[in-house]
């Protein structure tokens, strides 16, 4: 495959649909930084990112014809998917007893709130862009995409209905988009 290759989306999905083996290196080749991204900002050990990354593309693959253009873009649907995982995989009993096991690090100050937590330094464009909304949309896109809370945790923990919070963070993805387009 050529890498200044391009496809259309709609050309993508129809070539993974097919099966296409080139699709799918191009799937991955386009989006695997993305979409590590994401699964870094709520699982900060890196060996685990990359196994959630390769359990992603797996199920991208598996379940391709899931996907639904009329919904939203083919980015978002996989953004999804890598995000459902990663959450999955922090809860997940395996990986709560591998953190119990762990030990902690020598240069931590104990007493500095989120000292385990790493710097998140891909994610300082991003959270530069997301200074630019309304206080009550960054908190919910922070809760929700960095800190993997789902919508109902949310909507518990800051007492406002469940609807409140996924048209709030609806609100917020349209905008984010335009700021960046």
């Amino acid at each position: 495959m050529n890498p200044s290759t391009k496809y259309s989306e709609q050309e993508l999905v129809t070539m993974l649909q097919a099966r296409n083996d080139q699709s799918f290196g191009y799937l991955y080749d386009n989006y695997s930084g993305a979409l590590f991204g994401i699964i870094k900002g709520i699982i900060p050990d890196e060996e685990v990112v990359r196994d959630v990354l390769q359990e992603v593309f797996v199920n991208i693959w598996k379940k391709i014809e899931l996907y639904d253009a009329a919904k939203g873009r083919l980015f978002t649907w996989m953004m999804n998917v890598a995000r459902n995982a990663a959450i999955d995989k922090l809860r997940s009993r395996s990986y709560q007893d591998s953190l119990k096991n762990r030990a902690i690090p020598e240069n931590v100050d104990l007493n500095m709130p989120g000292a385990i937590v790493s710097q998140q330094g891909d994610d300082v464009g991003l959270k530069k862009v997301l200074t630019r909304l309304k206080e009550e949309h960054r908190i919910l896109i922070d809760l929700s995409y960095f800190q993997g809370y789902t919508h109902e945790e949310i909507a518990k923990a800051l007492n406002i209905p469940l609807g409140t919070v996924k048209t709030r963070i609806r609100s917020a993805l349209m905008q984010l988009r335009n700021m960046i387009q």
